[in-house]
């Protein structure tokens, strides 16, 4: 279990550090590794916090629970926000940066670590289940299929990539697949400009 905990915290450290452009070669990854959209200044936040969610999210999803966040250890952390991750089960995970005073939403991460044999399929499906969750909690317009159909778009255009985002309206989704190591994927926040004529 401590391993498992130990990965998913440093996906969600990793990605914190990923590139931000999925098409940077891995040459080009490797000489520039800019800093997550969300980590950088004025960086925009969903407007509630991680308790508000809980309750609204296990409110729609009596089958998908997501247990109480708690906080991680960030004394190395200079990005001045709060971490947090709760257990769903052995090989799966939900983790949050917050905005420090405020504790704000910047992201929330839905982790899965692949467990290799007969269980690999029904711990997968479970964690596609949650994803899909998170996704329709955001845009709840969206039905159970298209929910679905985005999902399986976004990982398959983010298959093998330590980091792919796209933003769909005032949404970014995030894919980082690390193979046998897991998967991660995320939904943050865009800050909008408004077109000054």
């Amino acid at each position: 279990m401590n391993k498992a905990l130990f990965t998913g915290f440093t996906l969600l450290v990793w990605l914190s550090t990923a590139p931000v452009r999925a098409e940077a070669g891995p040459q080009e990854r490797a000489e520039h590794m800019p800093t997550a959209p969300y980590l950088l200044a004025g960086a925009p936040t969903f407007d509630m916090t991680i308790g508000q969610f809980r309750e609204k999210y296990n409110a729609i999803n009596p089958k998908l629970q997501i247990a109480e966040y708690r906080a991680t250890d960030s004394r190395g952390d200079k990005s001045n926000l709060t971490r947090a991750a709760s257990k769903i089960n052995e090989n799966l995970y939900s983790s949050t940066a917050l905005e420090q005073g405020t504790g704000k939403i910047k992201t929330l991460q839905i982790t899965w670590l692949p467990v290799p044999g007969p269980e690999e399929k029904a711990a997968r499906d479970k964690a596609l289940a949650y994803m899909i969750a998170l996704t329709r909690f955001f845009e709840p317009t969206l039905t159970q299929e298209q929910s679905q159909k985005r999902l399986d778009d976004l990982l398959s255009k983010g298959k093998g990539s330590r980091y792919y985002a796209q933003a769909e309206g005032a949404l970014r989704y995030v894919v980082a697949d690390n193979g046998e190591k897991g998967l991660t994927f995320a939904i943050e926040p865009v800050k909008l400009a408004l077109n000054g004529s």
